[in-house]
């Protein structure tokens, strides 16, 4: 037999995703009808088949073949996308997104209705695969979800839970390691050290048993409007186009997901949550979100050097006074150790790279000491939300609301968010029940989303510590920050008048690169630390060979010319992945070329 023609892992997922429906929610019999076209695609339309009663018809779309590549040019929006109508469709696979659809089943389950559908899209290839492995979670919302998640009598309990042991914070310099007193919001007794992969792959297979319609491998790529402005439900992306745009013999048109409510889990800063924000204005009584990124690894390492449960957290080296951030090692499972770095997204160097940060923290004893011996598994980063109580949005809008960290609802002096994110979709979806069961038609809003998320322990914890992050950005500076925040944790506790505010954007706090002194990182030795192409091997990611690159530059020379000169090369060095880049080019103006390395 010949080897099949590659095809994006999505297309594959689709297949399979499609096929593991549920008898209630399986998939109509084939049907085979001709679509109007352009003459040089032949189309049809393809449902997978499983005569099953009471189907309800699902389609992964449109699927051209083509006839004569020759031809002009083919707009795949020419080709009508199916549609399927659901009562709720959650954006994301997160526990955000999975806390609210179990919610979703558990309460219309109790009620009796087997027909209310609640759908979960994931753009990963499977649950949790797009999820940083290794953190401590608080277990609070989690055992209100689902209280015998842990339970041994459970055969379908969570198995991958190490208890938290010991806390140490510490402070480090280049090559001491400090104690401090740890701040009660970062005591971790009755907490658990997971894979947050493994957490969220377990989650979804929760979802699916309580009768949820759980998709990986299709993402959310536009979000639908009905005619009186409220959000409609979204429509999946496109499969099948080649680099140069066009159509290949796999492609397969987008579905458009119908529902009277929408829910955006999409993570922080995800491209639709963006779309609604602007559009509802969700900001209008809110400060600016802000932002950092996390760099993890999750280490093998020598059993002597094991201390299951251990947590450590810790400030100072390797960032520089000026800039906010700490680093973090959690020992769980049989002998794994991951170990990470946060940088604030507003450091003022551009010349800082927080991925040679991260390498050269591994370095100092406090990590070296436990690595050496160990074997790197894997890495990964992640943008984080830190603009905390100040910069939370209005939550719900006409047809949908926001959840997890999509609104933003990460304790950053807790160094914690899963169980915030969990509970936020848990209260959306008791506000969706019940707003959806009081009309049959007509554009819902979840009014009770807002009410109850005020009267939570989110609004609750997110208040009390909201001074501790802006406190880092006063004349205090590092250590006065670090001295209120101390003062704010053990004795005030949020019961203060003020509120600090948000400084400016993350953006604006770069900057010029000729303010400072050029950072030259050492070499990486292949042992400790590594180079970004081989951390990026590390990751997982992997896309088809020709497919588009996500990321557009509208005018390559007009950003050269606005960026280059003042930053020298800041994308380069931002980056974790590597995949901005800067490159000698003498035909150039600035003797540069920027451009955008994608997986060919």
């Amino acid at each position: 037999m010949s080897a099949p023609l590659p095809v994006s892992r999505c297309v594959q997922r689709s297949a399979r995703a499609v096929s593991r429906l549920r008898p209630r929610r399986a998939v109509g019999a084939a049907a085979l009808r001709p679509v109007a076209a352009p003459r040089t695609f032949a189309v049809l339309r393809t449902v997978a088949s499983v005569p099953l009663p009471g189907a309800r018809a699902f389609s992964t779309g449109a699927r051209l073949r083509v006839e004569d590549s020759a031809e002009e040019a083919f707009d795949p929006s020419s080709i009508e996308r199916e549609s399927d109508q659901v009562d709720v469709c959650i954006v994301g696979g997160g526990p955000a997104g999975l806390s609210a659809a179990i919610r979703l089943k558990q309460l219309a389950n109790e009620a009796g209705n087997d027909d209310f559908r609640v759908l979960v899209l994931e753009k990963a290839g499977d649950m949790g695969a797009h999820i940083l492995s290794g953190a401590v979670i608080q277990p609070t919302a989690i055992s209100e979800l689902i209280p015998d998640w842990l339970d041994e009598s459970n055969p379908n309990r969570f198995e991958h839970a190490t208890p938290a042991g010991t806390d140490k914070m510490r402070f480090l310099t280049k090559t001491s390691s400090l104690p401090v007193p740890t701040p009660p919001q970062m005591s971790n007794h009755g907490n658990y050290i997971v894979s947050l992969n493994q957490f969220v792959k377990w989650l979804g297979e929760r979802a699916e048993e309580v009768g949820v319609e759980v998709y990986p491998g299709f993402a959310a790529a536009e979000v639908l409007y009905g005619s009186d402005g409220s959000v409609k439900g979204v429509a999946t992306n496109d499969l099948g186009i080649g680099r140069d745009g066009q159509p290949k013999d796999t492609f397969e048109r987008g579905m458009e997901f119908h529902a009277r409510v929408t829910m955006f889990g999409e993570g922080c800063h995800g491209s639709l949550t963006k779309q609604v924000i602007k559009k509802f204005d969700l900001r209008k009584d809110s400060q600016h979100q802000t932002y950092g990124i996390g760099l993890k690894e999750v280490w093998e390492v020598e059993p002597e050097k094991f201390e299951k449960g251990l947590v450590v957290h810790a400030m100072g080296y390797p960032l520089p006074s000026s800039t906010y951030g700490g680093s973090f090692m959690y020992h769980f499972g049989d002998n794994l150790v991951a170990l990470g770095l946060v940088v604030a997204l507003d450091y003022e160097n551009p010349w800082m790279s927080p991925y040679q940060e991260f390498q050269k923290m591994k370095h100092h004893p406090m990590f070296k000491n436990v690595l050496e011996g160990g074997k790197c598994i894997s890495y990964g980063a992640r943008a984080l939300v830190e603009g905390g109580f100040q910069s939370i949005p209005n939550v719900a809008f006409p047809g949908g609301a926001l959840i997890g960290d999509s609104a933003g609802f990460v304790n950053v002096p807790k160094v914690k968010g899963t169980h915030n994110a969990m509970k936020s979709g848990m209260l959306a979806a008791e506000a969706a029940w019940g707003a959806l069961n009081q009309s049959n038609d007509g554009t819902v809003f979840l009014y009770d989303y807002e009410d109850s998320l005020r009267k939570s322990s989110i609004w609750k914890e997110l208040k009390e510590v909201r001074n501790m992050r802006p406190s880092f950005h006063t004349p205090l500076g590092l250590y006065g920050g670090m001295a209120y925040s101390g003062l704010e944790a053990f004795v005030l506790k949020g019961r203060v008048p003020w509120t600090l505010k948000h400084k400016k954007p993350d953006y604006a706090a770069t900057k010029p690169a000729d303010q400072f002194t050029k950072i030259e990182y050492e070499k990486p030795d292949g042992k400790i630390s590594f180079d970004i192409l081989t951390s990026v091997s590390r990751t997982g990611t992997n896309h088809e060979e020709d497919q588009p690159v996500h990321l557009q530059v509208k005018d390559w020379d007009a950003h050269t010319d606005k960026a280059w000169p003042p930053f020298k090369g800041l994308e380069n060095r931002f980056c974790p992945a590597g995949v901005y880049e800067y490159v000698e080019d003498e035909s150039k103006p600035h003797g540069v070329r920027f451009q955008i390395n994608s997986q060919k």
